[in-house]
């Protein structure tokens, strides 16, 4: 995700990416939203799912991180998650407003906390120690990856259906 996000600003990044989903979710039809290339792929709704629960629990890890430095930041399995929470059945629309609002309060509270707290770091499960810097270039290459699957997949179910 870091190579995604390359020397791109966090914060602009960050920031945009809301709008950019509304923007895709806006055209798209119900068929192409849960069409998939293969069984074993996320359709579109299932990444919006998992985009807004992904940033459900960013926001948790970076006010963790704030509050307490170098707490332990606990790894999910997005996999599990999907299954146990059936992001196939998902709505989009809501998932999108779900990640938008997160995202915003999460970028509102990193503007406003003592600057002191942006160099607290945590320590992940399975990736070791995160600063906040370290888990927003993460999250701007998250998002770069999840839009243009979106992207993609919607060039391919306007191809097919």
């Amino acid at each position: 995700m870091l190579g995604l996000a390359g020397d791109r600003d966090p914060w602009t990044a960050l920031a945009a990416t809301p709008a950019r989903l509304q923007s895709l979710l806006a055209g798209a039809t119900p068929r192409e939203l849960a069409w998939t290339s293969s069984p074993a792929r996320w359709s579109i709704t299932q990444i919006v799912a998992h985009l807004a629960d992904a940033e459900l629990v960013g926001a948790w890890r970076i006010r963790s991180v704030l509050a307490a430095d170098g707490i332990a930041l606990q790894s999910f399995d997005q996999n599990e998650w999907a299954a146990a929470f059936t992001y196939e059945h998902a709505d989009a629309a809501a998932a999108a407003t779900l990640f938008g609002v997160l995202r915003m309060s999460t970028l509102a509270l990193l503007r406003t906390v003592d600057p002191e707290r942006l160099e607290h770091a945590g320590m992940h499960a399975e990736r070791g120690r995160e600063s906040i810097g370290h888990i927003m270039r993460m999250y701007t290459g998250h998002d770069l990856n999840h839009l243009g699957q979106i992207e993609r997949l919607l060039e391919e179910a306007r191809r097919k259906t």
